[in-house]
């Protein structure tokens, strides 16, 4: 059985040197240190040898075993490295060709119609100016005329924090009074851009996050028809010269006297769709005469003074000025709707 065992070792060595791949290398292990290789099979055969020669034996097939093992490891990677060096020599790497393009990044279809929106108004004398996102209830709802528990305040469905009295803003208007005060008793016309937040059923017209732009304009001697003006314009030069402007009575508690502001529906062309909720009219902002409290609370006499406000959701601006019909687009990062603005 010693014998055995060392002419089986002499030719085991012998065909492994004679390999040249891993395939071959995969092959000799299978014959050699296989479940039915032949050092597994003599392994098994120590059983039937008598008692006295059953140590030695075993003895010298482990050794031969693990002989074969660490030999076959140390061919793997003789092999495995030549074929590294074979692959390099074969695929030369030409370091003088141009490497590969990155794709450009674009501005996502929020941030161009924002500043799209900024340049009308800064032709009408506008300018840019921003409001915190997280405000107090003063500020929020009791310095723009909604005090507490005014039925007007289930207008907006609010996002309260652990701390009393702060709040996610509900809109952009406390940026009205953070401006005036900071300006008055200067003459003042801004722009408000910024995220709201509304606990609100999200559906294809709505969402519980958006971007809010909000317009404010106080001086003196400002009527309802310098609002009127101000929005007709911004309208036809978003839109085009030919859209059509509708202004409804409504309520705010922040403007008096108060109106939304309905453009005919791009999308269906006053036709009717789920966006326009099937009436060909699409309401874009709602304003109005700032409200004399409103003014006072700003710093400004309102027997002096006058302005007026509206507020519009830029999600909805876009959708318009791009035919979109769902506002989720906005923010589901899917690159087939972002790669289509360039």
């Amino acid at each position: 059985m010693l014998t055995h065992f060392s002419d089986l070792k002499q030719e085991a060595l012998n065909r492994l040197e004679a390999t040249d791949s891993l395939a071959d290398l995969e092959q000799w292990r299978i014959a050699y240190l296989g479940k039915k290789g032949e050092v597994t099979a003599a392994l098994r055969g120590l059983g039937q040898l008598p008692k006295d020669q059953r140590p030695a034996a075993g003895q010298a097939a482990n050794q031969l075993k693990g002989l074969l093992e660490q030999a076959y490891a140390s061919r793997e990677q003789a092999l495995k490295s030549a074929e590294l060096a074979s692959s390099i020599t074969r695929e030369a790497l030409d370091v003088t060709l141009p490497g590969r393009p990155i794709a450009q990044g674009r501005l996502h279809p929020s941030t161009r119609t924002l500043r799209e929106i900024y340049s009308i108004f800064a032709n009408m004398g506008f300018q840019i100016v921003r409001s915190r996102e997280v405000e107090s209830d003063l500020f929020n709802f009791q310095l723009l005329n909604i005090p507490p528990h005014h039925p007007a305040r289930d207008m907006w469905s609010t996002f309260h924090t652990t701390r009393e009295g702060v709040l996610l803003r509900t809109h952009t208007s406390p940026g009205q009074i953070h401006t005036m005060r900071r300006f008055c008793p200067e003459p003042i016309r801004v722009l408000l851009p910024g995220k709201v937040y509304r606990y609100e059923q999200v559906t294809a017209r709505a969402e519980s996050m958006f971007i809010n732009v909000e317009g404010l304009a106080v001086g003196k001697h400002i009527t309802i028809a310098d609002l009127k003006g101000t929005l007709v314009n911004f309208a036809r030069r978003m839109f085009g010269p030919d859209r059509e402007l509708r202004f409804r009575a409504n309520y705010f508690p922040f403007t008096e006297p108060s109106a939304e502001a309905d453009m005919d529906c791009i999308l269906c062309g006053g036709k009717g769709c789920r966006v326009c909720k099937y009436t060909g009219w699409v309401e874009i902002l709602g304003s109005g005469m700032v409200h004399p409290k409103v003014l006072a609370n700003g710093g400004y006499d309102p027997e002096v003074y006058s302005g007026f406000a509206f507020g519009m959701g830029l999600e909805r601006i876009a959708m318009l000025k791009h035919r979109i019909d769902d506002i989720r687009h906005f923010y589901s990062n899917d690159l087939r709707f972002l790669n289509q603005f360039s």
